[in-house]
C-alpha cells in the first residue's frame, strides 16, 4: 500500500515560537500561511506542519499523489483505494472518504495508542 509523502503535523501553542525553534534545527519555511495559523517547514526530505489552534493532537500525515517534495506524482494509489484496503484488513476508520467521489479526500484512523493518522489526498 503506497501512502504517499510523509510529514508530522504538530499541534502547537505558539506558531512563531515553534517556527523559531525548528528553524534553529535547520528547518526552513516552505509553505503555509502564518496569518491562518499554519506553516510547512522542511529540512531536506523531513517535513513538519505547524498548526496553531486547528487540532488537539499531533498527527502522522500521508499525502497520496505527492512525493516527499510535494511534487505531483504521475501515478499513485487513490485515497479511496487505500480506504478499501484498510477496510479489507479490518482497520477501524475514524473518518472516511466518500467512495462515490474522485479527487481530494481524506481518511483518518488511530493506532492502538491513540496516535492519529491522516491520509490526506489533495488532488
Amino acid at each position: 500500500m503506497e501512502l504517499g509523502a510523509f510529514s508530522v503535523s504538530l499541534a502547537v501553542k505558539d506558531l512563531a515560537a515553534s517556527r523559531d525553534f525548528y528553524e534553529k534545527l535547520g528547518f526552513e519555511s516552505s509553505g503555509g500561511d502564518a496569518e491562518q495559523n499554519w506553516l510547512i517547514l522542511r529540512n531536506g526530505d523531513h517535513v513538519l506542519g505547524l498548526f496553531q489552534g486547528m487540532f488537539e493532537k499531533n498527527i502522522l500525515t500521508f499525502n497520496p499523489g505527492w512525493d516527499q517534495g510535494a511534487n505531483e506524482l504521475d501515478s499513485f494509489t487513490d485515497v479511496r483505494e487505500i480506504q478499501r484496503q484498510l477496510r479489507s484488513r479490518e482497520v477501524s476508520l475514524d473518518s472516511e472518504a466518500d467512495d462515490s467521489t474522485t479527487g481530494p479526500a481524506s481518511v483518518m484512523l488511530s493506532d492502538p495508542d491513540g496516535n492519529q493518522i491522516l491520509i490526506d489526498q489533495h488532488r
